[in-house]
């Protein structure tokens, strides 16, 4: 999971193909078991899926744009649609569930 520091690489990425952002904080004790955990899922589940991790401490301009006043919070981009968004409590199996198709219609 790359690290994003600004908004510009992350319009652009978000822009092209399918991208999941993780947006946390160093201080978030959730946000830090949660990301090892859905980057294995996500390179099991979405081969062609980029992960970009944004932390809210050190970027908080980037969080402000995106509407992010909690942590943790996901959101999954395709083609610079957001198709699935997950704040704070979550489970790992529902979100993997709602990502699979929007995923299966891009890549199809």
């Amino acid at each position: 999971m790359q690290n994003i520091t600004d908004l510009e690489t992350l319009a652009a990425m978000s822009n092209e193909g399918a991208l999941l952002v993780l947006f946390g904080g160093a201080q978030c004790s959730i946000c830090q078991s949660l990301r090892p955990r859905l980057t294995s899922l996500i390179d099991k589940y979405f081969p062609r899926m980029q992960t970009v991790y944004i932390d809210c401490e050190a970027s908080p301009e980037i969080c402000a744009q995106h509407s992010v006043f909690s942590l943790p919070v996901v959101k999954v981009y395709i083609d610079g649609m957001l198709v699935v968004e997950d704040a704070r409590a979550f489970s790992l199996n529902d979100l993997i569930e709602r990502i699979e198709r929007p995923y299966a219609m891009w890549s199809g």
